[in-house]
């Protein structure tokens, strides 16, 4: 397969937001986290100046410091590589940029995200900017971030930042519930498909309703005995309980039929491995239709495969179900071993664990065979009543 696609954590689609800016007098700070590539459109201007889509700052003449940008993520999570982009600011870029992230429970505010105590990790430290271009940087932390703070120097335009990664959600959110396995805001991606010559299969699991026919999966027609197929790893290994295929505005090409089939690893099988299991026969779909399907009791799956019949049609894809046994606890797992050192000190204090030190030694946790964590063994400083509730932290409630 092809390598893993990406989420911009960031994207005002997902919920991202440009809190607070030192300067945004030619351009504002909402344009860096929006989803549509940078317009350029010379020769437009306002009382202010030209026109831009992209944040730009008055000139600092020499004044000290540098501008920044704060920004709330979408989807909280392991960011890989960052992408600043200089579209359209040719005389006006920063000459330097740095990218910073920092991981606070809640919804903390500007002022307390501001304050002296929150640790900043660099993700991105200062790299050479070229106007009009972009600038992707790999990012190594293994931290889930849900901040991230833009820098620029002396001053000037950037047009969007990227900040593409994996979403890791906070899996206290989701117990009790029911879920889309797939959403992108949960950790759910679209891994690899067939064909995405009209439109990609990446837009299968966007949180929105599509508008039109150009906003779902579109593959070319096919002339061959061949179908078309979409891999999607799901939020946590799961098993969904029904799952809706949206063929909304594909009133005359709609694929005709879907089969399901469903793989439990860490990385998803090539399409045609026998690790795939099916999970629900073939369905006639109808077009400009949103089908629902109950999928019958069965296993835990981490990645499912959508066989489109002949080719493809579809605007969305959702997978609801529940986060819970084997699951939770990897998601537990993974959740607090990418927690920074701050936020990892909260949670345990909101949790009544006191030992902190040594826990924060023995990461990276692990799963233990039994299921159970192994927590107790760990972490033996722990008390039983420490061990029980953090073990409730990783698998849940009720273990």
């Amino acid at each position: 397969m092809t390598t893993p696609r990406l989420l911009d954590l960031a994207a005002r689609s997902l919920g991202g937001s440009v809190m607070h800016a030192d300067d945004e007098s030619f351009g504002e700070k909402e344009n860096l986290v929006l989803d549509a590539p940078a317009v350029v459109a010379p020769g437009r201007f306002g009382h202010k100046g030209e026109l831009v889509d992209g944040w730009e700052t008055r000139r600092r003449r020499g004044a000290p410091g540098h501008d920044r940008a704060l920004v709330r993520l979408g989807a909280p999570g392991v960011v890989r590589s960052v992408d600043i982009d200089t579209t359209g600011f040719t005389g006006n870029f920063p000459t330097h940029a740095r990218v910073e992230g920092c991981g606070l429970d809640g919804h903390p505010s500007v002022a307390e995200l501001q304050a002296p105590e929150v640790e900043w990790e660099m993700l991105a430290p200062w790299v050479s900017l070229r106007g009009d271009d972009h600038h992707v940087v790999p990012v190594s932390s293994p931290t889930r971030v849900t901040h991230v703070r833009l820098s620029m120097r002396p001053d000037g335009g950037i047009a969007r930042l990227r900040v593409h990664g994996r979403a890791l959600p906070d899996p206290r959110t989701l117990d009790g519930l029911t879920v889309d396995l797939a959403a992108r805001e949960l950790g759910g991606l679209v891994e690899a498909s067939s064909d995405d010559f009209y439109t990609r299969a990446s837009v299968l699991n966007r949180p929105d309703l599509a508008r039109s026919m150009g906003e779902g999966w579109e593959t070319r027609r096919r002339r061959d005995d061949g179908h078309d197929w979409v891999v999607l790893r799901l939020a946590a290994a799961a098993r969904p309980e029904m799952v809706e295929i949206d063929t909304s505005y594909f009133v005359l090409n709609a694929s005709a039929e879907v089969e399901l089939w469903g793989a439990h690893r860490e990385t998803a099988p090539e399409p045609q491995s026998p690790e795939w299991f099916p999970v629900l026969p073939r369905l006639r779909l109808q077009p400009d239709t949103r089908h629902r399907f109950r999928v019958p009791p069965g296993a835990e799956m981490t990645h499912v495969r959508l066989d489109a019949f002949p080719d493809g049609g579809i605007s969305r894809v959702r997978l609801p179900g529940r986060v819970v046994g084997p699951g939770r606890r990897l998601l537990g797992l993974r959740w607090l071993n990418a927690l920074p050192v701050g936020q990892l000190r909260a949670v345990l204090a909101d949790a009544g664990i006191q030992a902190v030190a040594p826990l924060l030694a023995a990461r990276p946790l692990t799963e233990h065979p039994t299921g159970t964590g192994g927590l107790g063994s760990v972490v033996p400083e722990l008390s039983d009543a420490e061990s029980a509730r953090l073990l409730a932290l990783v698998a849940g409630p009720r273990g």
